[in-house]
């Protein structure tokens, strides 16, 4: 019995204390250790610019915008970027087509006169590999990525820009803001998720540099963004890293507003997660040196603690349901909570299903929401760890 209860004790504590202290006791230090902190000072974090402040001079820029089969938005998106807030002599745009097949191409030419650039892959190769096929065409000191599906308010740039006027500054990440571009009501508690990892970047960059970049809108010195770099890894991830490697700390700039539209269905968040977990996980192992806090100090930490232990709470949730039975076979006064824990998993699991069959959730999305995005960073683990590579995948259409 106490075998049972010993071996059930340590499957329940081990992933319950790492998601204690991934979601809630390192927001809690960082809180702790920038108290009294300012964001910014409108150079390192890209705030704005005070009166006493010289002007600064705006760097040269490439906009990088990889694209498969984007038709139907593009066009959208391409309007957006021209409209942005910066000087146009200063600007480059390169769309980059990932062997698309549904007209994407044709309607980019239809931008060329207005200084749109396309560079066409007659191969699939994935985002990855799309960003990298077009470091060769970027002229821009700064180079700024987003994807085609997102929208830009056009006073982000700057703001997002100016960070580099920090020359401590390598990498400067957007602030992403989740909306609904349709009905996706079984998805909505991903807005409050985005919400909380914007707050955690924040306090990040208060106590020196955030640990990875939003790939959805962010800027990069052109010298490290560089092009050997598998296809398979997530290069929006590894920015701050190579940053970091390099002397370079990454910001989150608050005033650089992305809205995100959410997957148009659970199950499309589900299959994202699942790709955008995968990727992370190898590309930490890629660049585990950083992992070292006898040579990258604090941002080992960091790293650690935002990435490696949050994550490692999905390979181990598994292992807590078994250690709550063993527990309960133990020790029988918690039969209550082995019951309510299962019947959660069986709302979450009822909703879920109601949401791939196109059924409203009510009050059980948040519980699919959670079971999704449990089940989803265990299925990550399991591709992580058996070497599967997520280089070409169809992009979630939002």
């Amino acid at each position: 019995m106490s075998a049972l209860l010993a071996g059930g004790a340590l499957l329940v504590a081990v992933p319950v204390l790492c998601f204690a202290y991934a979601y809630a006791g390192y927001p809690a230090v960082l809180w702790l250790l920038t108290r009294g902190r300012r964001a910014g000072n409108g150079v390192g974090t890209g705030a704005g610019r005070s009166e006493d402040e010289p002007e600064f001079d705006w760097p040269s820029i490439s906009i990088s915008l990889p694209a498969f089969n984007e038709a139907a938005s593009i066009g959208g998106t391409l309007d957006r970027l021209l409209a942005l807030d910066y000087p146009d002599h200063r600007r480059q745009i390169v769309v980059v087509s990932d062997a698309s097949t549904d007209g994407t191409d044709e309607i980019v030419r239809g931008y060329a006169d207005r200084g749109v650039e396309l560079v066409r892959l007659v191969g699939r190769r994935g985002k990855t590999g799309a960003e990298e096929a077009a470091i060769p065409h970027l002229t821009g000191d700064i180079v700024v990525n987003t994807d085609a599906t997102i929208s830009i308010p056009a006073e982000s740039l700057k703001p997002l820009v100016r960070a580099f006027a920090d020359p401590t500054v390598g990498v400067a990440s957007g602030r992403d803001v989740s909306v609904s571009s349709r009905d996706a009501e079984s998805n909505r508690p991903e807005s409050g998720y985005v919400g909380y990892e914007m707050w955690v970047r924040s306090l990040e960059t208060r106590f020196g540099s955030i640990v990875g970049a939003s790939g959805c809108f962010y800027a990069i010195r052109r010298h490290l963004h560089r092009p050997e770099f598998p296809d398979s890894l997530s290069r929006d991830f590894a920015s701050c890293i190579i940053a970091r490697k390099h002397g370079f700390r990454s910001v989150s700039v608050d005033e650089a507003v992305c809205y995100v539209p959410r997957a148009g269905s659970l199950h499309a968040e589900y299959r994202r997660k699942v790709r955008t977990m995968a990727r992370g996980l190898s590309t930490l192992w890629y660049e585990r040196s950083l992992l070292n806090p006898f040579r990258y100090g604090r941002f080992a930490w960091m790293l650690a603690s935002h990435k490696l232990i949050r994550w490692f709470v999905w390979l181990t949730w598994p292992a807590a349901l078994a250690g709550l039975v063993l527990l309960t076979l133990a020790w029988p006064v918690l039969w209550p909570v082995t019951l309510v824990a299962g019947a959660v998993l069986a709302l979450g699991w009822i909703g879920w299903r109601m949401a791939r069959s196109g059924r409203t959730l009510g009050p059980l999305a948040p519980a699919a929401y959670v079971l999704a995005g449990a089940v989803a960073g265990f299925n990550a683990w399991t591709q992580a760890l058996r070497g599967r590579r997520h280089a070409i995948w169809e992009p979630t259409r939002r």
